[in-house]
Parts: C-alpha cells; structure tokens; sequence
C-alpha cells in the first residue's frame, strides 16, 4: 500500500482547496518536481572565481588534507597521491581531475512511489526540513530533549506536504539508545513515508543494516540497489581538512553500493575557516573536492553531491549566524564553485533565533533567498530550524512551508495566451467603471487561480479580532495538530513491514550496532 497521491490529497498537502465543481481551467502545478525559475547572481567575477578554485587545489597538493581512516588513505595512495606521516594526504590536481570528470551531472533520485523521484542536476530545485537538532519544540508542549514520538510525528508532517521532496534526519532521538537509534528512524521513514529518505552514515555495520532494511521495505535486489540510489546521507568534513573515521567510511560505503552522498563542509567564517567569504568557501571547496574525489576513486560514476554550510559566527559570543548578508554572500560564493565543477549542489537556510518569531522568519527567508539566487540544487534546513539546528520548532516547519509554497509556486511560472489575456472572456465583458468579480473568466478560474494558503490569514483587523486575535504561531499548531490527528497512511505492504521488524529484532538480539567514532 503507498501513501495517497490523489489530487484532492495533493490539495491538501500543498494548501490549495477544490470548492464546489472543479473549474474548466485548473492550475497544473507540480511540487514534486521544481526548476529554479531564478537567475544566478555571483559575488565575485570569474576571474576571482577560478582563482578561488585553484587555490583549493593548491591546498590539496601542498597543505593536504588530513584522512583518519586507512581504508580511505590506501585509496587515494593507490590513486597516486602522497601519503606522509599517519594521516597527512596531498592530493594531485590530475587526481581531482579526473574524479571530477566521473561524478555524474545529473542523479535520478528512486523514492518508495516512482512519483516521487527526483532529479538532482544544476538548474532543478529541491527542499528538505531541519535536520539532526538535539531538541524539539512546540507551543503545547515547550522545549524538550528530541524523542522517538518527535522524530515520528515531523516525519509525518513533512511527508504531508509536498514541496518537501526528500527527508531528513530530522531530530535525534535521545530516548533511543544509539546502538539502535538507526533501526528506529530508518524503519519510521520507510513505514511512514515514499519519499526520498535519509540514511544515517555511523559506520559500516550500521550502514549495512540501513541498507538492508531499505532492501526490504523497497523490494529491492542487491544488484537494483546498487543501479540507482535510493537513499542518501550527509558527510561532513571537519574543517579545517579533515576527515574523521565514519564520515569518510560513510563516502566509501554509500558510494560503493551506489548510493548518493552530499558532502557538507560545516565552516563558520572566523571559527572553523578564514573570516572572510572568499577564504571560508576556498577552504569548504578544498574539503569538498577531496571527499568527492574519495567516492569516485571507490567506484568511479558514485551518485555525490557538492555541498557546503558557511556562515559567520557572533563576534561578541561565538554563537553561529545565520540568515545574514555574509550567509548569503556565502551561498552565492558557493554556487559559483558548483557551477564551475558542474555538479549538483546543496545549499541551506536556517535560523539562529531561540523561537518562531520575526527574527526567525527574516533569517529563514534571508538564507533561503541565498541559495535560490545562487542556484542551488538541494536546500537543506528550509523549514523548522532554530537556535543554529540545536531545535526544530513544529509551528516553523508549518509557517517556513507557506514560503516554500509560494517559492514552488513561482517555479510554475505564469501563461500570457489568448486564455489569460482574456479580451472574449473578462476585458470585453466588463464596461467602464464595473468590476471583474462576475466576469467569465473570474468564474472559470476563481477557485484555482491563486495560491491558498496554508496558515497565512488574509481577513481584515474585524474578522481577526472576531476569530480570536490568532498570530502564526498559534494558526501553524491547529495545521501540525491537524495533520497528526489523520491516521497515517503506510508507505509499505504489511508484509514488508512484518519482514522489516523481524530483522530489526534479530539484528537488536545479536546487539545492534553502536555507531563508529
């Protein structure tokens, strides 16, 4: 059985209603697949460009990149690089090079329902919610250490509405022991959603085991496992160049059984990188070409996706920022160097204010425009996302969604043919001085013709004050509370779901599998 894709369900997911008869002339807007309708903007001319770029391979040949796993180290010796000291690896430019010419320009992403694939290329737009914060938050319950109820409850919100084309990891659920943690969230994500799931990269024995649970829930062969990715996880580097033990065994795993890694150097501009923008995105470039480099020279063609989080700290505290002109000055950077190499690219927004008010909204929206204007591929942390990802707020996924909404819809673009010129239907109908309300065409198409939304209230000051002087947030609790009293529909046959919890229970009695450090 698969989640429902009917249209009067897709109306609710995207927040458009279907009163009384279906017009003639309904809006053909499709969230599951989205191109950004934006030019790019950079931040530094070409020239400036390039130079960031071969000051990044420069990096990698005389300052090197330190790689803690030999495993991953015996690769890129083999590959011709220099191996000095325990850990120390200097990376030609030919080795980069060539990684470069193998990593594919275009990945088709298989979810659990085939609607749901998506495209990850240069030019194609996809959102994902916040991501691995240690707490959750609503207005009903306050603050609180992330649970297993938090990560089930945000996995159905967000496969509720579909401008969220893949999940995330969401919360960490602190009341799961860590051995079993990733028995929990991959068997909800396959359970209760078809999208495009995260799978967390902790070592090779958890890997395995979220490899074979995908297996099973999907119907899958190993041989069409490894055909096509069906699931992805996130690397992080540890900037300054380095790369730990189970981000660069989890490259090695995913790309081997063909699965799609996005790598994400994690670099705060005066912290973890150079203060300035140049500096920090050279630096994030540099990490990013060496992790991508290690996937191809695993098994050459590996689905991977360049990435990178850069921001500046508070001066005065420390503390992340995000949202700001450096943040979106970063992410234009960024798009520079994507597009430069010519792959896929992540990006993300995000929120450093403690809870779902005007300051994280404008942050939100600041970062989000960032990566649209630079042409991002993926943008991680869109919705849900305060204090820097320590929480993820339930009202701010509901009211970040409302943007992405409107930002989906713009991707529709807009027609100016005989039909919405309308000189039969609404010019010539209406004489001076009358008004438009009752002409054909405001018939035809007023139930379809604009966005609704999803918790944004269009009344006058009166009609407010009449249903009770709601804010937003107040508005986005009745949306998530609404979407979890449905009973969820399950995105698998119960049999799958019988063959899943067996092996969760065999692998639980054989001891799990504690993630690797």
């Amino acid at each position: 059985m698969t989640a429902d894709t009917s249209e009067p369900a897709r109306a609710r997911r995207t927040g458009r209603r279907r009163a009384g008869t279906a017009p003639a002339s309904a809006r053909d807007t499709n969230y599951r697949s989205l191109r950004n309708p934006f030019p790019v903007m950079s931040v530094f001319s070409d020239d400036e460009a390039a130079n960031m770029h071969d000051t990044a391979l420069r990096t990698l040949e005389e300052l090197g990149m330190r790689v803690l796993l030999p495993e991953a180290r015996r690769l890129f010796a083999a590959a011709g690089a220099r191996v000095d000291g325990d850990d120390m690896v200097y990376l030609g430019r030919e080795i980069v090079e060539a990684a470069l010419a193998t990593a594919p320009r275009s990945i088709r992403c298989r979810a659990g329902n085939p609607t749901r694939d998506v495209t990850l290329e240069l030019g194609t737009l996809a959102f994902q919610p916040g991501a691995g914060a240690p707490h959750a938050t609503d207005l009903k319950r306050g603050r609180r250490p992330a649970s297993g109820r938090d990560f089930t409850e945000y996995t159905r919100i967000s496969h509720h509405f579909d401008v969220f084309q893949m999940m995330s990891p969401s919360v960490e659920p602190q009341d799961v022991p860590t051995h079993l943690r990733h028995y929990f969230t991959t068997r909800v994500q396959m359970e209760m959603t078809d999208k495009f799931p995260f799978l967390f990269a902790r070592g090779t024995p958890q890997t395995l085991d979220n490899l074979e649970m995908l297996k099973i829930a999907r119907g899958l062969s190993e041989d069409e496992l490894i055909a096509a990715p069906h699931a992805y996880t996130v690397i992080n580097t540890n900037s300054p160049r380095t790369l730990d033990v189970p981000m660069a065994q989890g490259l090695i795993d995913f790309a081997r059984h063909g699965q799609m890694s996005i790598v994400t150097p994690f670099t705060l501009m005066g912290a973890m990188a150079p203060i300035t923008v140049a500096g920090a995105i050279t630096l994030s470039h540099a990490e990013c070409l060496a992790a991508i480099t290690l996937t191809q020279l695993t098994r050459p063609g590996a689905p991977v996706c360049y990435g990178t989080f850069t921001s500046n700290v508070d001066m005065k505290s420390g503390a992340p920022a995000f949202g700001t002109p450096t943040h979106f000055q970063a992410s234009l950077a960024a798009g520079q160097m994507a597009r430069l190499i010519g792959l896929p690219w992540r990006s993300a927004a995000g929120s450093a204010s403690n809870l779902n008010d005007v300051q994280a909204a404008n942050e939100n929206q600041m970062g989000l425009w960032g990566c649209l204007l630079s042409g991002a591929t993926v943008i991680l942390h869109s919705a849900g996302w305060l204090e820097g990802g320590l929480t993820v707020s339930y009202e701010k996924i509901v009211t970040d969604v409302e943007v992405l909404n409107m930002v989906a819809e713009l991707c529709a673009g807009n027609k100016a043919g005989t039909d919405e010129i309308g000189f039969v239907n609404a010019l010539s109908a209406v004489a001076p001085s009358g008004h438009f309300f009752a002409a054909p065409q405001t018939m035809e198409r007023y139930t379809t013709e604009f966005y609704e939304p999803v918790v944004h209230d269009y009344a006058n000051f009166g009609t407010w004050t009449e249903r009770g002087a709601r804010d937003a947030s107040q508005r986005a609790t009745d949306v998530w509370e609404g979407i979890l009293a449905e009973p969820p529909a399950p995105a698998i046959d119960p049999e799958r779901s019988a063959a899943l919890q067996e092996f969760i229970d065999t692998r639980s009695a054989e001891g799990g599998a504690p993630p690797e450090s």
